[in-house]
C-alpha cells in the first residue's frame, strides 16, 4: 500500500532484486497514477487500486492489455488487503489514510510490515489489540523501530529497562528561532542523512517524526513513556539502542538506507544477501550524541504530553500535525507556528478517554477542522 512514494518505491527495488523471494500481487496509490502504471507494467501484480476515482479509466486504458485488474477509490484500498492470495501487506501510505487498511489487513490475518507509523499514533491500543486477536504479526519498517525489534530477537526473557530512538536532528540542527521563523518548506525538505516523502521529511524538520515514533515505540514495544529516550545522532549510523536490566546496551548500526529494514521486514526471520553498501568504522571515527533542543522544536514534547494523556489524544496531536504540515508546505504557515497551532488544538478538540474505531474517526475530523480554523486566522 503506497507503492509510489519513497517506501514503496525502495520495496519494489528490494523486490526485484530478490526475485526468487518475493512476488507483488498488489500495489495501490493515491493519486500519482502515471508512475503506478509503470510499476504495474514492470512487476506484474494481480490487481492494483488507484484512491483517486477520477484516474481510473485512464488507469484501466493503460493497462487493459497487461490482463492486470484495475479498482478505484479509499474503499478498494482499504478492502483489497483481505485477498487470500497477500502473505504480507507494506503499509507505505503516509499519514491516517492509512490506518483502515491495516486494521483490515490485520483482521485478516496478514503479515504486516508496518511502514505506517500514523496507525500505531492514532489508534495504538486497538490496533494492537486487534493484532493479538486476529494473530497478525506487526514487523516495523521504520529504521529506529526496525533497529529495536533486531535488537530484541532472542531477548523475550530478558526485560527492557529502557529504548533510546535516535534522531538525526534533521536539517535545522542547531537553529534558533529567529533563523527558524524565516526558513522555506524548500530548505526544510533538504534532510541531510535520509531519501524520504515530503510530509516525513518536514515532520523530521520539525522533531514530530521523533515524537510520533516515541508514541508508535510504546504500542510495539509494550513500553511506558518514561522508558522511551530520543538522543541526537547526527551521523545516523546507530538506527537505536535497547537497554537491559542488568545495564548492558545492544545498538543495530549501518548507512542510512531504507531498504535495509523494508528488506529485513519482507524476510524476517531471515536476512537475505544483498549488495547495499557496507559500513565502514574508519569512515567514521567519531560518532556524537546530543540532547534534543525541546525548547526550539517544541513537537516532541507534545508527543509526549500527548502519548501520557492517552485516548484520543495522540490522534489529535497527529490530526493537527497532517494539517500544519500540509499549510506549510503551501506556503500557509510558518515553520515555527506549527507546533503554537497543535498545542491548541490539543487543548481545544474533545478528548476521549477509551475510544473506539468510531471516535478516532470523529476525533481525526474534529481535530482537522480546528487546525484549520486556526491556520486560516
Amino acid at each position: 500500500m503506497g507503492s509510489t512514494g519513497s517506501i514503496g518505491i525502495q520495496a519494489l527495488q528490494v523486490m526485484e532484486a530478490n526475485p526468487d523471494e518475493f512476488e507483488v500481487e498488489v500495489l495501490t496509490a493515491f493519486n500519482n497514477s502515471d508512475l503506478l502504471i509503470s510499476q504495474a507494467k514492470k512487476h506484474k501484480p494481480n490487481s492494483i487500486v488507484i484512491g483517486d476515482e477520477s484516474d481510473y479509466q485512464k488507469v484501466f486504458d493503460a493497462l487493459e492489455s497487461d490482463f492486470i485488474k484495475v479498482f478505484a477509490g479509499e474503499k478498494s484500498i482499504a478492502e483489497i488487503v483481505e485477498l487470500d492470495s497477500i502473505d504480507i501487506v507494506l503499509t507505505a501510505i503516509v499519514g491516517y489514510a492509512g490506518l483502515l487498511p491495516t486494521i483490515n489487513a490485520i483482521k485478516a490475518g496478514k503479515r504486516i510490515a508496518l511502514a505506517n507509523k500514523e496507525t500505531l499514533v492514532v489508534a495504538g491500543e486497538l490496533v494492537t489489540k486487534l493484532a493479538l486477536e486476529h494473530r497478525a504479526s506487526i514487523i516495523p519498517v521504520d529504521s529506529e523501530h526496525s533497529a529495536i525489534f533486531q535488537c530484541l530477537t532472542g531477548e523475550d526473557q530478558n526485560p527492557i529497562e529502557k529504548i533510546i530512538l535516535t534522531a538525526s536532528g534533521g536539517p535545522f540542527r542547531g537553529k534558533n528561532h529567529d533563523f527558524l521563523s524565516k526558513v522555506t518548506y524548500k530548505e526544510a525538505l533538504k534532510h541531510p542523512n535520509w531519501d524520504m516523502g515530503d510530509k516525513i521529511t518536514i515532520d523530521s524538520a520539525t522533531m514530530m517524526n521523533k515524537g510520533l515514533e516515541v508514541i508508535e515505540a510504546k504500542w510495539l514495544f509494550a513500553l511506558r513513556p518514561e522508558q522511551i529516550e530520543v538522543v541526537v545522532h547526527q551521523q545516523s549510523i546507530i538506527h537505536s539502542l535497547v537497554q537491559f536490566q542488568d545495564g548492558s546496551i545492544k545498538a543495530q548500526m549501518g548507512l542510512p538506507d531504507m531498504k535495509l529494514p523494508i528488506q529485513f521486514a519482507l524476510s524476517f526471520p531471515r536476512r537475505l544477501k544483498s549488495e547495499f553498501e557496507r559500513f565502514d568504522f574508519l569512515q567514521y571515527p567519531c560518532l556524537n550524541f546530543e540532547k534534543p533542543d525541546t525548547a526550539i522544536f517544541r513537537n516532541l514534547d507534545l508527543a509526549y504530553e500527548a502519548m501520557r494523556a492517552g485516548g484520543n489524544m495522540p490522534c489529535i496531536l497527529n490530526a493537527a500535525n497532517e494539517e500544519v504540515v500540509k499549510a506549510f508546505l503551501n506556503n500557509r504557515i510558518g515553520f515555527m507556528r506549527m507546533a503554537d497551532v497543535i498545542e491548541t488544538v490539543m487543548q481545544k478538540a474533545s478528548f476521549c478517554k477509551q475510544p473506539g474505531y468510531e471516535d478516532y474517526v470523529a476525533t481525526n475530523e474534529e481535530s482537522r477542522i480546528v487546525a484549520k480554523e486556526l491556520i486560516s486566522n
